[in-house]
């Protein structure tokens, strides 16, 4: 078709009084950068492609698969295998002719934010790794970026506006203000205890809506809160947090912090299996997965695979074969190994391994 005009694709937007043709060439000027093109980023990117936002950058490391696609719904069987960034990059460019999409696949860390940052105006965070939120958080900070948050835990979602320019020289809350220090023991990923896709989306738009507001300049920013939405339910909350933790602190930190998790100080009790021991492994009959992370990458040995939820997991009450080998696995493999401790605790004899680094390490093979 012929293509349409810049008031003819956004005519419904400029009608309304607060956006108008001014506040449409806001949007088409800003730049925002979004880290993560899984569930919440390719919800939250295409709909800031269709609402005029002029440039968007786009960073992830991943690519395409099976899982995906219930809740990442702008990808499709065809995408399979194929980089998250470009086939959202043409997802977005068949939608509109107004915006500049630029791609970056590959992962963010302290040694490369910096330039991904600066040729950006907001970020918007939608990663779901706890150290990557960090260190981005940290970073926006050190650079003077408004941070656009977002996660996910089951039925929950949360949304905040971090480090926003208040007008008067300050700057709002932060991450750290609302959680000072990255825990120690991590909470589980959606890969491991599951996610619904409507969240997904519920929680991308909240995003979305704190970006458009941001750029608008209008409405209520959830700057200085948390918001806390449960689907489940259908509950919501708003946590006032107050800003505690100054720059210099943060500086401190980053120069310190790797942003890296903690290799598990595994007990000598717990047999450590590497990717090759893994695969070795699955060749024995009597070897049995118990997978708190999906199944394997490409399909392979699904027939010796287990799938169990981590918080229900009972080793006591789970049907052993005592002449049978069990290899327990995660995406990080540090669920997974508390498990193994609490198998071998309930039978003794039993040969049971944890793979080293998890489900993580077998996707890049």
């Amino acid at each position: 078709m012929e293509k349409p005009t810049f008031n003819q694709l956004y005519e419904r937007q400029i009608t309304l009084s607060e956006v108008g043709e001014n506040g449409q060439n806001l949007l088409q000027e800003a730049k925002v950068l979004i880290i993560g093109c899984g569930g919440l980023g390719s919800n939250v990117a295409v709909f800031l492609a269709a609402s005029g936002v002029g440039n968007i950058q786009l960073v992830d490391f991943d690519v395409v698969s099976i899982s995906n696609l219930h809740r990442q719904v702008f990808y499709g069987l065809n995408d399979v295998g194929k980089p998250k960034v470009s086939c959202l990059k043409n997802y977005i460019e068949n939608i509109t002719p107004f915006v500049k999409v630029t791609e970056s696949q590959g992962t963010i860390s302290k040694e490369n934010i910096t330039n991904f940052l600066k040729s950006s105006d907001i970020i918007v965070d939608c990663t779901d790794n706890l150290h990557i939120k960090y260190l981005i958080n940290d970073s926006c900070v050190l650079n003077n970026k408004t941070l656009v948050y977002g996660s996910l835990h089951k039925f929950d979602g949360y949304v905040a506006t971090f480090n926003h320019d208040l007008g008067n020289g300050n700057r709002s809350s932060n991450l750290r203000d609302a959680f000072p220090t990255i825990p120690e023991k991590l909470p589980p990923t959606c890969t491991e205890v599951g996610t619904l896709n409507t969240i997904v989306g519920i929680i991308a738009l909240h995003q979305a809506n704190e970006v458009l507001k941001i750029t608008l300049k209008k409405g209520s920013l959830l700057t200085d809160k948390l918001f806390i939405y449960n689907s489940l339910h259908h509950t919501s909350q708003n946590i006032q947090i107050q800003k505690t933790i100054s720059t210099d602190e943060i500086l401190s930190t980053f120069n310190k912090e790797n942003y890296q998790a903690l290799n598990c100080d595994f007990s000598d009790h717990i047999n450590i299996i590497n990717t090759a021991e893994f695969w070795d492994k699955m060749k024995n009959e009597n070897v049995v997965v118990l997978s708190f992370s999906g199944n394997l990458p490409g399909n392979k040995y699904n027939e010796k695979v287990i799938r169990l939820p981590y918080f229900s997991f009972d080793p006591f009450k789970m049907p052993i074969k005592q002449n049978h080998e069990y290899i327990l696995i995660c995406e990080k493999g540090l669920l997974s190994y508390d498990a193994a401790i609490a198998m071998v605790e309930a039978h003794p004899n039993l040969k049971v391994y944890n793979l080293e680094n998890g489900t993580n390490s077998l996707n890049h093979i």
